[in-house]
């Protein structure tokens, strides 16, 4: 049986100027932070590759060029890897993610550059086709957290099956509650949708616009751990959860 991943491409956004992370990351894009010597995007494809991923489109912008250099066309990674870039202006999630619609057939996984769900995405595409037969554009990943006041979250419908909303951050908000991990499934109508040449959010902007016209964005619920390295203390925290894994790995070969 063909992987479910191997046949759809899987966009990742890598061009922010990952402003909060210059103070310990300041020479490379947010996406080359180091992480015991090993670039996080790197990382990221090494989860989705022995997923059964094969084609990888790097959505890059800020300092783009040392992206490309150290992952070429992918081959010494074992893929294949295409570039979409974003040369006069960044143009926020949804618009870097329409600047790379040449490279969607019929649909694609998108994921951000600096979050991590050690989470089998073969679950979220699985769930993404059986929900287009209903009318879905999209299907996002959300993972739960005990402490959401530094994130922002989502609101699900009665049956937790779609998502109904999307909140701001309120640090007051300490309590336990579902964000978006940053993993979607788009079909290729809905990203042909997407306003081009424009500065547009995906979550604050195309997301919210959606629901308001009765459109349906299916929800995949995961109970694995998110991680986010897009501020110094996340990506410390990171970092350390990974040189565990790795040690743990090495004692357990």
């Amino acid at each position: 049986m063909t992987n479910p991943l191997s046949n759809i491409p899987v966009l990742i956004l890598a061009g922010g100027l990952g402003t909060r992370l210059r103070s310990v990351v300041a020479d490379k894009p947010k996406a080359l932070a180091p992480i015991m010597g090993k670039p996080f995007l790197e990382i990221q494809i090494e989860l989705l590759k022995d997923q059964g991923a094969t084609h990888f489109v790097l959505c890059v912008g800020y300092l783009s060029q040392q992206i490309s250099e150290t992952f070429g066309d992918g081959s010494k990674f074992g893929v294949r890897i295409d570039y979409s870039e974003e040369r006069d202006q960044l143009r926020g999630t949804a618009g870097a993610i329409k600047l790379a619609q040449p490279f969607i057939k019929d649909r694609a996984l998108v994921l951000n550059g600096d979050t991590y769900l050690d989470f089998d995405h073969n679950e979220l595409v699985a769930r993404h086709l059986a929900e287009i037969k209903f009318g879905a554009k999209a299907t996002c990943t959300l993972a739960r957290l005990d402490n959401a006041s530094r994130f922002g979250t989502v609101i699900l419908d009665e049956h937790d099956h779609y998502v109904a909303g999307f909140l701001e951050k309120n640090i007051n908000n300490h309590g336990p509650a579902w964000l978006n991990a940053g993993a979607y499934m788009l079909e290729r109508n809905f990203v042909e949708s997407i306003a081009p040449d424009k500065i547009v959010s995906l979550e604050r902007e195309v997301f919210p616009n959606l629901i308001a016209k009765g459109g349906k964005i299916a929800a995949t619920l995961s109970s694995r751990p998110f991680y986010d390295i897009g501020t110094p203390e996340d990506y410390k925290g990171f970092s350390d959860l990974y040189q565990r894994w790795n040690h743990d790995r090495h004692r357990a070969a």
